[in-house]
C-alpha cells in the first residue's frame, strides 16, 4: 500500500514477515556502513613530566564515541548496537570506570592522546575476536574519539593507525 508523503494514518496492521516481505528484501545493499555508539566513564589520573594542572590527581566524566563499520548482514543488520555495548561493558570499560587510570591502563602517560589509541586497539582486538568476527561481516573500527570534557577531545582514525 502506497501513500502520500505527508499523509498522516493509523496503521493498522504491522507488517509480517513471510507475508508481506520476503526474508531476502529484508537486506536492502551490499555497501559497508558506519554505526556510531558513545559511553561515558568517570576515572581519576594525573599527568606526569607536565608542568600544569593536570600534573595533580584530578578526575573527568570522559565520553568515548566509536565509529565501526561492517557490512549489513541477511537482516540488513550491519553492528547491532546491543553488541558494541556488549564489548564496551566486558572488554573495556572495567579499566576505565572509577578506576585510577595511572594503575589500570599500560604504563603511559594517561593523556587523551595515549589512551585514545589504547582504546581504540582494544575495539579493534574484540572486532577481530572469534565471538564478533562471525557475527559483524568485516567489522572494523573507523574512528575512537575521547572527550576528556564537552569541549576537548582526542581522535584517532582507522588510516592513521594503519600508518
Amino acid at each position: 500500500m502506497s501513500r502520500t508523503p505527508g499523509e498522516f494514518r493509523i496503521v493498522e496492521s504491522l507488517q509480517k514477515l513471510g507475508v508481506d516481505i520476503a526474508k531476502d528484501q529484508l537486506r536492502y545493499h551490499r555497501r559497508r556502513v558506519l554505526v556510531s555508539k558513545e559511553f561515558t566513564f568517570d576515572a581519576a589520573h594525573h599527568l606526569h613530566a607536565y608542568e600544569g594542572k593536570c600534573k595533580n590527581l584530578h578526575g573527568h566524566t570522559y565520553k568515548v564515541v566509536f565509529g565501526i563499520s561492517a557490512l549489513p548482514d541477511e537482516t540488513g543488520i550491519t553492528v547491532d548496537f546491543g553488541t558494541l555495548k556488549t564489548i564496551w561493558k566486558q572488554e573495556i570499560e572495567g579499566y576505565l570506570d572509577h578506576r585510577y587510570l595511572n594503575e589500570t591502563l599500560p604504563p603511559m602517560n594517561t593523556t587523551a592522546e595515549n589512551m585514545v589509541v589504547w582504546i581504540y586497539e582494544q575495539m579493534e582486538t574484540a572486532l577481530g575476536s572469534a565471538t564478533y568476527r562471525s557475527t559483524i561481516l568485516e567489522g572494523r573500527t573507523e574512528f575512537v574519539r575521547l572527550y576528556e570534557t564537552p569541549t576537548s577531545y582526542a581522535e584517532v582514525k582507522r588510516e592513521w593507525m594503519q600508518e
